[in-house]
């Protein structure tokens, strides 16, 4: 666990830069989880956070055992997906410091309720992602862009690291109609800012 755990980190930080806070929590039946916080490349936490600085949230712990089917009796040990949770947000415009309690909470739900977390799920945190937010649920994104999958050694299944999209009410309620493409597709029509803190639903008919 804990070689798989500090080889996840070092691909953090070779895709994301050195995090400049982190935090950790734990949860009664679960293993630690830590959130680090890393700013945008080129941007110094010295320097203070301008509006068009991205600021991106990285689970760690998540993948320390992979996620099994909440219906199979003897969970497999070593085979089963394994991922970490990434949100990017501008920074600045809102207190998106507090969502780390809502991420350590959704990157512990693979140990507590059995969830096998992946793109195309909609995951619901039950309560504002940050003071003022106006998501509570969040779709979950494909792995591979921003930082690549992670080769563990046979028989272990890659890290993945999925990116958290908020989603409003009124998003989460059409996805869960029509489905994560169309309303990712909505999205991209309208050319939605995923990365605001503040913004409001997308058109939806």
């Amino acid at each position: 666990m804990a070689e798989v755990l500090s080889s996840v980190e070092a691909r953090l930080r070779s895709a994301l830069g050195e995090p400049e806070a982190r935090a950790a929590m734990t949860f009664v039946g679960t293993d630690r989880i830590e959130v680090l916080r890393f700013l945008d490349p080129g941007q110094s936490p010295d320097s203070g956070e301008s509006e068009g600085a991205v600021v991106r949230y990285a689970t760690l712990g998540m993948s320390a055992r992979p996620m099994a089917d909440p219906t199979v009796v003897v969970p497999d040990p070593d085979r089963g997906p394994r991922a970490e949770l990434i949100l990017s947000v501008r920074a600045g415009l809102a207190d998106t410091d507090k969502v780390l309690h809502p991420l350590a909470v959704l990157a512990a739900s693979p140990q507590v309720e059995g969830l096998v977390v992946s793109a195309g799920a909609s995951l619901e945190v039950g309560e504002p992602l940050w003071p003022g937010a106006p998501f509570s649920s969040v779709l979950v994104g494909e792995s591979g862009g921003l930082v690549p999958d992670l080769e563990l050694a046979a028989p272990l299944e890659p890290v993945r690291f999925l990116p958290l999209l908020p989603m409003t009410p009124n998003e989460a309620a059409w996805k869960r109609v029509k489905g994560a493409q169309a309303l990712q597709e909505r999205w991209l029509a309208h050319g939605t800012d995923l990365r605001d803190p503040l913004r409001g639903s997308v058109a939806l008919d």
